[in-house]
C-alpha cells in the first residue's frame, strides 16, 4: 500500500473494523462502574442465586418451629350408619337419647342415623427436647446462607471491577493498536516511495511491510478480545441474551495512574482485616451442625405435650348441638426405633466434624488471602511505577529515532523497531493499571472491605487536568 492510496481514504480492513468496534463502544450513555455495581447486585445471576438460598433457608428455619409452637385445626365430618354401637354413641352425643333408644330390639336393629361432627383441635408441645436445639440450629443455618450471600455479593463486585476495566482495557488496546497500525502502514506507504526512489533497498520495504502486517494481527486479536470481554461484562452484571446484543458504552482509557495511587492508599499493609462473611458463614454453620447433634441426642429423652379440643355434634347442621370439650396431657417415650435415633446421632456428628474442619479451612483461607493480596497488591503497584517509566523512556526513544531516520542515520526497520518498542510499552502500562485495580479490589475483598469504594477511581484525581487528556 502506497502513501496515495492512504490518503485516498483506503485502509486494510482490520482498520476498519477497528474504527467500527470504538465507535460502537461510545453509543449511548456511558455505564459508570458505580451503575455496574447498582446493576450486579440487583441482577447478577450469582448474586439472584444466593438470595434465593438465603429466603429457602429462612423458609426451612420457620418449620423448626413445628416442635415449639402449638398446632390449631379444624375438623368436620359426616357419617350415617346403623351399626348399633355407632348409631347409639351418635345419638348420645348429640344429646338426643330417650327411654326408646334403650328398647333392646331397637338397640339391636336401630334405623339409620346420621352426624354432623365438628371440632376445633389444639395441640401444644410442652416439653421436647430435640426441638430447641432443633430451631436454633435452623436460625444459625439461616443466617450462614445470609453470611454465604454478603460474601457472593463482595466477590461478584471484585468480578465487575475486573470484567469492567477488562472490557475498558480491551477497547484502550484497541485504540493503541489502532493508532500503531496507521503509522506502521503510513511507514510503509513512506518506504515504497522511497524504494522507488531508489533511498532504500527493497528488503527494508519488505520488512517495513512484515511489520505492519504482525501490527494488524495484534490489532486483529485486540479487536476480538474486546468483543469477548464486553460480553463478559454482560454477563456478570446478569444481563439477558437479547441484552447482551446491545452494545455497552464504557470508558475509552483505564484510570490513570495518579487516580489509581489515590484510590488505593487506604489499601496499606497496616490495614487490619475484618471478620470476613465467609469465615462468619462457617463459623455460624460449624455452631448449626453442633446444634443439630443436641438435637438428635435430645431424641432420645421422653417427649410431653397438652391438647386441648371442642366438639360438636348434630344431626342437622356442622357446628350445631351443644358442645363437650376435651384436655389432656400425653407423655410418650421412644427408646429405640429400628436404630434410626442411631444413625441420625451419627450422621449429626459426621456433619459438626466436616463443618469443624469447614470452618478452620475458612480462617486459615482468610489469612492466607490477606498475606497474598497484600503481596500482589505491592508488586501490581510497583510494576505499574516500572511501566509508566518505560512508557517515557519508549517514546523519547521513538522520538529520538525518528529524528536520526529524518536526518538519513537510521533505517525503516529501526523506526518501526521503536515504534513497536512504544506500542508494547502503552500496551504493558494499560495492562499494569488493570492489575493494579483487580488487586486492590481482590485486597480489599480480602480484608472484608467493600470493593465498590473504587467506584472513586471515576473522580478526579487531585491536581488531575480536566482536558478531556488522561491525567497522568
Amino acid at each position: 500500500m502506497t502513501l496515495a492510496t492512504l490518503q485516498r481514504g483506503a485502509m486494510p480492513a482490520a482498520l476498519v473494523w477497528s474504527l467500527g468496534l470504538v465507535a460502537s463502544s461510545r453509543t449511548g450513555a456511558q455505564l459508570s462502574l458505580r451503575d455496574a455495581f447498582r446493576e450486579a447486585d440487583r441482577a447478577s445471576f450469582a448474586n439472584r442465586i444466593a438470595a434465593g438460598q438465603s429466603a429457602t433457608q429462612d423458609a426451612q428455619a420457620l418449620s423448626a418451629l413445628q416442635g415449639v409452637l402449638p398446632t390449631v385445626r379444624f375438623d368436620a365430618g359426616y357419617l350415617r350408619t346403623t351399626d348399633p354401637i355407632g348409631v347409639f354413641g351418635s345419638t348420645l352425643r348429640q344429646r338426643s337419647i330417650t327411654a326408646a333408644n334403650f328398647d333392646p330390639q331397637r338397640l339391636n336393629y336401630p334405623p339409620a342415623v346420621g352426624n354432623y361432627q365438628a371440632g376445633i383441635v389444639v395441640e401444644q408441645p410442652l416439653i421436647n427436647p430435640d426441638a430447641w436445639p432443633g430451631r436454633k440450629a435452623a436460625q444459625l443455618a439461616a443466617r450462614a446462607t445470609h453470611e454465604t450471600e454478603a460474601w457472593s455479593r463482595l466477590s461478584v463486585r471484585v468480578d465487575v471491577v475486573r470484567a469492567y476495566y477488562g472490557a475498558t482495557l480491551a477497547a484502550e488496546r484497541v485504540s493503541t493498536l489502532q493508532s500503531a497500525a496507521r503509522a506502521a502502514h503510513a511507514h510503509v506507504a513512506q518506504a515504497d516511495a522511497m524504494l522507488e526512489q531508489g533511498l532504500v533497498t527493497k528488503s527494508d520495504a519488505l520488512l517495513a511491510a512484515v511489520r505492519a502486517d504482525d501490527m494488524d494481527a495484534q490489532l486483529v486479536e485486540a479487536q476480538g478480545a474486546a468483543v469477548t470481554a464486553r460480553r463478559q461484562l454482560a454477563v456478570i452484571l446478569g444481563r439477558s441474551d437479547e441484552e447482551l446484543r446491545t452494545d455497552l458504552a464504557l470508558p475509552t482509557q483505564v484510570p490513570s495512574t495518579a487516580r489509581i495511587h489515590a484510590a488505593v492508599a487506604a489499601d496499606t499493609a497496616a490495614l487490619s482485616p475484618q471478620i470476613r462473611a465467609d469465615v462468619r458463614a462457617a463459623s455460624d454453620g460449624l455452631s448449626a451442625a453442633r446444634r443439630e447433634a443436641a438435637g438428635a441426642r435430645s431424641a432420645l429423652l421422653p417427649r410431653v405435650n397438652g391438647f386441648a379440643r371442642y366438639d360438636w355434634n348434630s344431626a342437622s347442621r356442622f357446628y350445631g348441638g351443644d358442645r363437650v370439650w376435651t384436655a389432656g396431657v400425653m407423655a410418650s417415650w421412644s427408646p429405640f426405633s429400628g436404630a434410626r435415633e442411631i444413625a441420625n446421632i451419627e450422621v449429626s456428628a459426621g456433619r459438626a466434624v466436616t463443618a469443624q474442619a469447614q470452618a478452620d479451612a475458612a480462617l486459615a483461607n482468610a489469612r492466607l488471602d490477606v498475606e497474598q493480596t497484600r503481596t500482589s497488591l505491592g508488586v501490581a503497584l510497583a510494576k505499574l511505577d516500572i511501566a509508566e517509566r518505560a512508557v517515557l523512556q519508549s517514546t523519547e526513544a521513538h522520538r529520538i529515532v525518528n529524528r536520526k531516520y529524518e536526518g538519513g542515520l537510521a533505517t525503516i526497520v529501526e523506526l518501526l523497531d521503536a515504534q513497536a518498542v512504544e506500542t508494547q510499552s502503552a500496551v504493558a502500562l494499560s495492562q499494569a493499571r488493570w492489575s493494579a485495580i483487580v488487586a486492590a479490589a481482590e485486597r480489599r475483598r480480602a480484608l472484608g472491605r467493600d470493593p465498590a469504594t473504587l467506584a472513586s477511581l471515576e473522580d478526579a484525581a487531585p491536581g488531575a487536568v480536566h482536558d478531556g487528556r488522561p491525567d497522568r
